[in-house]
């Protein structure tokens, strides 16, 4: 299998994954933070498991410049939740 199909593979898998978990779970725990809520163990690992899998596709998103912006946006979203939520532990 060349490279360009094996990053198809894995980019349809991961555009599939953020479509029907990741992204639906962000915006839940946006919500939940913005609400003054302080993040669980189980959001913590999610979050966890969110930001080893974005070390591992980071090899495909210097290939696929056109993924980038995606990338950088939930980034971004998860970067607000993980703000936020420390803000709330601080003030909790």
């Amino acid at each position: 299998m060349t490279q360009e199909k094996e990053d198809i593979g894995v980019a349809t898998v991961v555009l599939e994954r953020l479509e029907k978990e990741r992204l639906p779970r962000a915006l839940d725990l946006k919500a939940k933070v913005d609400a003054g809520e302080c993040l669980d163990d189980m959001d913590i690992a999610f979050l966890e498991r969110v930001f080893a899998d974005s070390e591992e596709v980071k090899p495909i998103l210097g290939r696929h410049p056109e993924y980038q912006d995606l990338a950088a946006r939930m980034a971004s979203l998860y970067e607000e939740i993980t703000t936020k939520a420390l803000e709330n532990e601080k003030s909790a």
